[in-house]
């Protein structure tokens, strides 16, 4: 049975952000809801003793939706911090070699994610087959992890993320999202995809949800 996963902060840390009412509902009911559906989806199925990482590469219908979602939230969750955190100086080196600095990554960043139609996920990546960093969107539950792409940062555009503090201000709440980026896990997930490549995904997700 998959659990889960506990959050690296208190629910009340991000000061107008994401209020405690947001995570009741984002962490505590939403996220809570995929985890339940995907226990219940693989009972009896090929995935029942799988790790997620391996049931999100290779199922579909709704057991991948609802595996993908599991692991969209976690990356999501670690991709956030109360506190100011500074990226290495190996993540920042890529990032002004691909998009010239760390404004136009900013820029390119909340325009991609500000007109993704509809519900989904704005991800920077790492593409294993290019060596470069991208900026990708993904419709409601998609992840990179099956083009071959390892996530390094993601911002959820779900309404649900950000209706109850921005109501439809989209730009407003990617605005303060860019303000609680933790830098540093997305140093440590560019760090682990140049060693690992795509098994870096699932390194990540699996050491979450150990079988």
């Amino acid at each position: 049975m998959f659990e889960l996963r506990k959050l690296p902060y208190g629910k009340n840390e991000f000061n107008g952000f994401i209020s405690e009412q947001t995570f009741e509902y984002h962490y505590g009911k939403h996220h809570q809801t995929y985890v339940n559906n995907l226990n219940n989806l693989i009972k009896g199925t090929e995935f029942e003793n799988a790790e997620l990482g391996d049931i999100i590469l290779k199922s579909n219908g709704g057991i991948f939706n609802n595996a993908a979602q599991v692991y969209n939230h976690d990356f999501y969750w670690d991709c956030l911090s109360p506190k100011e955190s500074a990226m290495s100086a190996e993540l920042s080196a890529a990032i002004n070699a691909e998009f010239g600095s760390i404004d136009t990554l900013k820029e390119k960043f909340l325009t991609s994610s500000t007109t993704l139609f509809g519900s989904g996920w704005n991800w920077l990546v790492y593409n294993t087959q290019t060596n470069k960093l991208e900026i990708v969107q993904t419709s409601n539950a998609a992840t990179p992890a099956t083009d071959s792409k390892v996530p390094l940062l993601v911002v959820d555009v779900w309404e649900h993320a950000y209706y109850i503090d921005h109501r439809n201000a989209r730009p407003a709440y990617l605005e303060a999202f860019w303000k609680h980026i933790n830098w540093a896990f997305v140093s440590r997930a560019y760090e682990w995809a140049l060693k690992e490549g795509l098994q870096s995904f699932k390194f990540y997700i699996n050491g979450i949800h150990k079988k």
